[in-house]
């Protein structure tokens, strides 16, 4: 069996083939292997250009500061030496509660995100002077938990040709699939010299590949021109198109589906379930206490050990107060189940949800349609449920697209996967129509932009 044919993923899954064109640097040979030093990211092609004769000489103008074009690039400044408001300020407008410098302690000091778990932060940050203008969360890792985009078949492939997949980089916030800045910083130069630098990195030879996960579409650009391949994946979001309320929502939906949500709600409440909402200030110990209990008792009934703790979840309900929203359910007294979700002027992210009792119905109202009453309440634009289930189709949310990057040390895996992705991308774009075509809207929406 050839590498290509061993990265085989028998899962359906979907995704995409990369730019993918060139650094000149080259490296020794790939570890484990006895071949003659060739460069380990060869890029596809290569273009070089004289250009035109050289031209006079222009006076030289400083440009404004910060110097984006040349950062000073730093891998050996931790988190916790970087000051709150320094790091919130990269984002600028883009800046979202996951990769705020609270959330990202919280997954760090709580120990989730920690050697121990197997997420060894290695971040690396661009400095102009001592300002600083750009960062990347990167994070060294001996396993392939907790990232939602799976490269399992990947590691198996390499296993199998006696190669090591492990150690590798993920440029992604532990834990959370939710498309949000990679490369934080507001000059696409800084941006391009992040992720360029992070492919360095595999270069090198220490790690055997990077990952960028759930990179927004606007970061894709600063891959041009470097050796990295694109994967594509689908996620469904809800988009609020003004409606004034769940029953405008609604009328949006042909009659059988609308009916069918109707019933829904109509059989749970005749259970006599009911459910509050309780922003991040308005929640106590107790509140927290149940809802870890729900988290992990959903975790282990689907035979998985959840990856976040009391701790952690108790830290950003006190450090990200106005960003927190928790849904309880309740019948005759007795709380049920739980669902937390994370909010800010423009979106609402469904993350993390449980319950101790089975009662039909209860996951779609907890986790979709408070969601949306939410929204529809605080005039919040976009909800996004995350992936995997068609069911959530049913229920109002689009097929949207997400994006990663992935750059490959060993050339002759970096083609398989290339190959590989490409025929992904094309599952992913049909998997998507297909969806689309299944909406239970009356009239089919303009496609949802990832």
């Amino acid at each position: 069996m050839n590498s290509a044919e061993s990265l085989h993923d028998t899962r359906g899954a979907a995704p995409v083939r990369a730019s993918v064109a060139g650094s000149q640097a080259t490296a020794g040979p790939p570890p484990e292997s006895d071949a003659t030093p060739v460069s380990r990211l060869s890029p596809i092609a290569v273009c070089h250009d004289n250009g035109p004769a050289m031209q006079p000489l222009v006076p030289f103008a400083a440009p404004p500061l910060p110097v984006a074009a040349s950062p000073h690039l730093r891998t050996d400044v931790t988190l916790a030496e970087i000051a709150p408001a320094a790091w919130d300020a990269l984002a600028g407008d883009a800046l979202q509660p996951f990769v705020t410098h609270a959330f990202l302690t919280a997954l760090h000091e709580t120990g989730c995100a920690t050697p121990r778990t197997g997420w060894w932060p290695r971040y690396i940050t661009a400095w102009h002077r001592d300002t600083l203008v750009g960062a990347m969360p990167l994070y060294a890792k001996t396993h392939s938990y907790g990232e939602y985009v799976f490269d399992w078949g990947w590691a198996e492939a390499y296993r199998r040709h006696g190669r090591r997949y492990y150690p590798k980089l993920v440029g992604a916030i532990p834990f959370t699939p939710v498309t949000g800045p990679r490369l934080i910083a507001r000059d696409p130069g800084v941006r391009r010299a992040l992720l360029a630098h992070a492919v360095d990195l595999v270069r090198e030879g220490e790690f055997s590949s990077l990952h960028v996960l759930f990179l927004p579409e606007t970061e894709m650009p600063e891959a041009r021109d470097l050796p990295l391949v694109a994967r594509s994946g689908i996620q469904f979001h809800w988009l609020n198109a003004g409606y004034r309320d769940f029953d405008d929502f609604l009328a949006a939906f042909s009659h059988d589906k609308r009916k069918k949500v109707k019933q829904e709600r109509r059989r749970l409440a005749a259970a006599g379930v009911t459910f509050e909402r309780r922003c991040g200030r308005d929640v106590d110990a107790d509140d927290w206490a149940f809802f870890h209990r729900c988290y992990t008792a959903t975790y282990r009934a689907h035979h998985s050990t959840p990856y976040l703790d009391a701790a952690f979840f108790a830290r950003i309900g006190a450090v990200l107060p106005d960003n927190v929203v928790l849904v309880i359910g309740s019948r005759a007294g007795r709380r049920l189940c739980a669902a937390l979700d994370v909010y800010d002027a423009g979106t609402l992210w469904g993350r993390y949800w449980g319950t101790v009792d089975e009662v039909p119905g209860l996951h779609f109202e907890a986790c979709y349609y408070q969601a949306i009453e939410f929204c529809l309440e605080r005039g919040i634009a976009r909800f996004e449920g995350g992936a995997q289930g068609t069911h959530k189709l049913a229920r109002g949310l689009r097929p949207v697209t997400t994006h990663s990057l992935h750059a490959i040390g060993d050339p002759a895996f970096a083609a398989a996967i290339a190959d590989f992705c490409a025929r992904e991308r094309r599952d992913v774009e049909h998997a998507r129509d297909a969806l689309q075509a299944a909406s239970p809207y009356r009239t089919s929406p303009a496609p949802a932009s990832g």
